[in-house]
């Protein structure tokens, strides 16, 4: 499998998404910017940013400049949001997206998602995506943190089918049902904390099988992503692990490997439905672009 930085994937409306890219979760705004001109410096194609991370200003600043420093367009990079939950519904989304783009530095983005499925409002969000998307404002339009039953929903209620579904996926978080699906109706699984936030970076047997390729494990397991089809977007505010992070091209995982990191799945989220209330902002962030100041 012959697989380098600029690799894509063709989503199902035909728009090409590069594989493999840059998050900024839990990152301020100057640590994103800062971090969007690394990645952007060392040939990374895509950044994922969202409202809720109360970063996208410094990804609009990072961006411009980045773009300028390495003699780029804004048509060379992936550029991905989300629609925040507080914001939800029709009306609000066309209206708050505007701010997003403003924040941005941006006329559209590539991708735009609706972050979580808010009860009662996930349908309204998504008609209000699909005219941002007929609008020019979006190239591709998608979910994150939709199971199986509000991606049903969204398929049997749209216009436009979403192009991706941005789960937690990482080793022993696999998410099998939901990759079935999406595979099943065309759509890209994509991994948000693929390193399970370093949590399974210490796992003994994903070691056993990083020392057999002399990489890391987060190596590996980027590798692993890109081997079964998966977009994945590691976060980092270090120069060299957003380096290291694409050093996974010059080796690839044998079918016996990729059956053996599979079989760690235990199922194990960071975050999920339980831990929310569907309705407004349920997690209780504020509407600020510098909340993430940690």
């Amino acid at each position: 499998m012959t697989l380098k930085l600029d690799s894509t994937v063709t989503l199902n409306n035909g728009v090409e998404m590069p594989q493999l890219g840059l998050g900024v979760w839990k990152v301020n705004n100057t640590g994103a910017s800062q971090s969007v001109q690394w990645a952007i410096k060392h040939g990374y194609k895509a950044i994922d940013t969202a409202k809720q991370y109360g970063n996208e200003k410094g990804v609009g600043e990072g961006l411009q400049k980045a773009l300028a420093d390495n003699n780029l367009k804004r048509e060379d990079i992936f550029l991905t949001t989300k629609v925040f939950n507080g914001d939800q519904g029709y009306e609000s989304t066309l209206e708050n997206f505007e701010g997003q783009l403003k924040r941005l530095q941006t006329s559209y983005v590539d991708l735009l998602l609706i972050h979580w499925p808010v009860s009662g409002k996930y349908l309204d969000t998504w008609r209000a995506l699909e005219k941002i998307y007929r609008d020019g404002k979006a190239r591709a339009i998608g979910v994150s943190n939709f199971d199986i039953a509000k991606m049903k929903d969204i398929i049997l209620h749209a216009s436009i089918k979403p192009s991706v579904n941005q789960m937690e996926f990482h080793p022993l978080c696999q998410e099998e049902d939901i990759k079935n699906f999406c595979d099943k109706h065309n759509i890209y699984l994509e991994a948000w904390s693929p390193l399970g936030g370093g949590a399974v970076l210490g796992d003994s047997r994903l070691k056993a099988i990083a020392d057999k390729y002399h990489k890391s494990v987060a190596q590996v397991i980027l590798r692993w992503d890109l081997q079964r089809g998966i977009i994945t977007i590691p976060k980092s505010v270090h120069e060299a692990r957003i380096i290291q992070n694409t050093d996974v091209y010059d080796f690839e995982l044998s079918d016996e490997d990729v059956e053996r990191i599979n079989s760690l799945d235990t199922d194990k989220r960071s975050l999920w439905y339980g831990d929310f209330f569907w309705n407004g902002n349920p997690d209780g962030f504020t509407d600020s672009v510098d909340v993430w100041d940690d």
